[in-house]
């Protein structure tokens, strides 16, 4: 894949990910961030420079639609967005108008967006029936345990052994979907990671919901639409999906980069899940994100030495199984 469409398959995603006007001032902060690291690696788009376009509307959408010239690479663009519009959950008004106007501009086959819009609407649908989507934890904020319960560790009903065979169950699952050429491969990895905190914080006596544990993970450091964008931009820069919609975007094995990522984070905030509320929720947000980047670095040193295990879940996985395994049954 060309440098330019490149550039144009990012800002495409960018555009999408910025749609929303209520994304919170540290997402977009993480959104640069990501920018600024991605490009830094050779051979590819500058993603730093796409943003500041984005940004400061130095280019305009036609002109980097125009700029995907090949029909495949324009259905990679919109599902893209489609992922990323719905990485916190149901699509808002703003981002279901920007995405029925891409759909018009890309012009992308009818019958291939219907098909993936059902299957991304099939995996936010099975993650918000998989947790609660109202619970008594609901109103409170991460980390703000009154001093007077800071002294009650809850007493796990699962041995720590069995903890850290889930977590790491899941972290090879969400590795293994890096390796699939599907676009809703990506979209289950959240949906997992959620999946995961709610079973450890049942695991101590704590019934959660998917606001306070969307919290959680962004309270560490783990922004959920700069999940995607990470996925997606060193895919892109590694050139690994150039190929045209309805052949391989990319060959199993060979999504290194993404897979690292996506089982180092998964691992790491399974751990840090693990030690936040097995200790009584007392750390605050500052303490999350330190200790989850202490936690990084070891767990992606461990990726390499379960590249096999992670190589055959991706053999073992298709649409019925992930969500399947989003669900819970």
């Amino acid at each position: 894949m060309k440098p330019e469409e490149q550039s144009a398959l990012l800002a495409i995603v960018l555009h999408a990910a910025l749609t929303d006007g209520s994304k919170h001032d540290r997402e977009r902060d993480e959104i640069r961030r990501i920018a600024e690291s991605i490009s830094d690696d050779a051979g590819g788009a500058d993603l730093g420079r796409v943003y500041q376009d984005v940004l400061l509307r130095r280019v305009s959408l036609d002109a980097r639609i125009a700029a995907l010239t090949d029909a495949g690479q324009r259905q990679l663009a919109y599902e893209m967005a489609v992922c990323v519009c719905d990485a916190d959950g149901r699509q808002s008004e703003a981002e279901l108008r920007f995405l029925g106007d891409l759909k018009t501009r890309l012009q992308i086959d009818v019958q291939q967006a219907a098909t993936f819009d059902a299957e991304a609407d099939a995996i936010v649908a099975s993650s918000e029936v998989a947790v609660p989507v109202s619970a008594g934890e609901s109103s409170r904020p991460v980390a703000a345990v009154p001093a007077a319960a800071a002294a009650t560790v809850f007493q796990s009903s699962v041995p720590e052994a069995e903890l850290d065979k889930s977590i790491l169950n899941y972290a090879l699952v969400n590795g293994a979907l890096e390796l699939l050429p599907q676009s809703w491969a990506s979209m289950a990895i959240i949906p997992l990671q959620v999946k995961m905190v709610y079973g450890i914080g049942k695991a101590h006596g704590v019934a959660l919901d998917q606001g306070h544990i969307k919290e959680f993970i962004a309270a560490a450091g783990v922004g959920l639409t700069s999940q995607y964008l990470e996925q997606f931009g060193r895919k892109l820069l590694g050139g690994l999906l150039g190929k045209a919609a309805g052949k391989t975007f990319g060959k199993l094995g060979g999504a290194a980069t993404g897979m690292a990522f996506s089982f180092a984070t998964t691992y790491a905030l399974g751990q840090l899940a693990k030690r936040y509320y097995a200790g009584g929720r007392v750390m605050n947000a500052a303490m999350l994100r330190d200790t989850f980047q202490n936690l990084l670095a070891p767990a992606k040193q461990m990726q390499a030495q379960y590249v096999p295990q992670i190589r055959q879940q991706a053999e073992t996985l298709d649409m019925g199984r992930v969500m399947a395994m989003v669900r819970g049954s």
